[in-house]
Parts: C-alpha cells; structure tokens; sequence
C-alpha cells in the first residue's frame, strides 16, 4: 500500500543529480503540483525523460526556468524557448526522440525487455551511434530501454491501494512511466476507499505506485 505524503513530504525524496520521468502531453496529465514544489527546492543536476518541456513558467517548463535540469530527453522542445536558449549555451545536453520511440522505450523499461526495433530514424542523424539489424530485408534501430530513479506522475482518481484512473488524452504517457522507475510518486486529485473504484477502469495497478499525494493548485 503506497504511503499517502504532502507535496513537500513527497518531494523531499527527490536528489541532487536523479533521472526523473515526468509524465503528461504539455500540461494536460501534467503533475504539476509536485513539478512545482520540486522547481521551488532548488534541486540541481536533474536528468528529465518527458514528452516535451511544456512552456516557459509552467509545466516543466518550471524547472527549466529554476535551473534544475542539465540533461533532457524528450520528443520535442519548440513549445518553450527557453530550453531551445539553454541547449544553445551548452547549459542543458537534449536527447529528441521520435515521440513512438520514446513511448516504446520507456514501455520496454517496464516490460523487462532489451529493446524496441524500430525503422523510424534510419539514415538521418537519430541513427548516430546506434546498432543497426536487418530483419527480412530491411533495417532496423534497436533503441533501448530508459529507466528513471523517480517517476512523478498524474491520475484523475486513486484508491488507498494506489490504483489509478486517468481521465481521458491525460492518460498519455503517465502508465508508461509508472512501470519504468524505482520510485513511483502520483499526484491524484482525488484519493477514494479501496472499493470505489470499478477494477475495469483501473489503468495503473497499485504495485507500481510507492507514494501518492493529493493534486491542489499552485495557489492554494
């Protein structure tokens, strides 16, 4: 059964110099309570696997802004500028992967597997660095698994066992990333007894996640 923490209490966990996954599409399935609280705890050195850097001042984009990343790995960036500035510096080392290979590589994590083959990326510059198989003729990129110490993500409902309910695109890549880290942290906005939730609509188990906290606004 997760511990059920504070923002702070949560967050409190999270060290200098940890790779963390940060679920979400921009804002939407973004936990952003503990994106904030993390931006406010001046840690340093982060590594961040997520789909994109949100936007300047909020999402993500709030610990590009505090100086907390030097590393990124994501599918995209162009929504915030200021990640775009900090690459240019030579501030903040960025990783783009194709937004199906990120998903898949973060999937195989949690799976246990080695690796995802994959055709998208062969002949141009993704492939650098990378082995190449030809299966049946044509060629592939063996992309493998990324894994985080912590992963913070966002879920509409849970239960006091750790299940989870997103709602709708805020799904994203929250499930994903709640297999592939040591450490699961959810920010939920609603907390319910064991038994509320129908076990249909559950989409995260609750032997993935090890802390839940609940989901208030930045202003409260």
């Amino acid at each position: 059964m997760p511990a059920i923490l504070s923002i702070p209490e949560a967050v409190a966990q999270i060290k200098d110099g940890s790779t963390v996954m940060i679920g979400g599409f921009m804002t939407c399935g973004a936990p952003t309570g503990l994106i904030a609280e993390l931006a406010r705890r001046h840690v340093r050195d982060l590594t961040l696997i997520t789909n994109d850097t949100g936007v300047q001042g909020d999402g993500v984009g709030m610990l590009i802004s505090a100086d907390a990343v030097t590393r990124v790995i994501a599918s995209h960036i162009g929504t915030n500028p200021e990640t775009g500035r900090r690459m240019i510096d030579g501030r903040i080392h960025v990783e783009l992967v194709p937004q199906g290979t990120l998903a898949e590589r973060i999937r195989c994590a949690g799976a246990g597997l080695g690796g995802v083959l994959t055709p998208t990326g062969v002949g141009t510059i993704v492939a650098q660095g990378k082995q190449e198989l030809v299966v049946d003729g044509r060629t592939y990129l063996l992309e493998t698994p990324l894994r985080a110490d912590v992963a913070l993500i966002k879920a509409w409902k849970g239960d006091r066992k750790g299940n989870l309910v997103y709602r709708r695109s805020a799904r994203n890549f929250n499930p994903l990333m709640a297999m592939a880290a040591d450490l699961v942290i959810a920010e939920v906005e609603e907390i319910v007894e064991v038994g509320v939730l129908d076990p249909d609509q559950v989409m995260t188990p609750g032997i993935f996640v090890d802390v839940m906290v609940r989901s208030v606004s930045r202003h409260d």
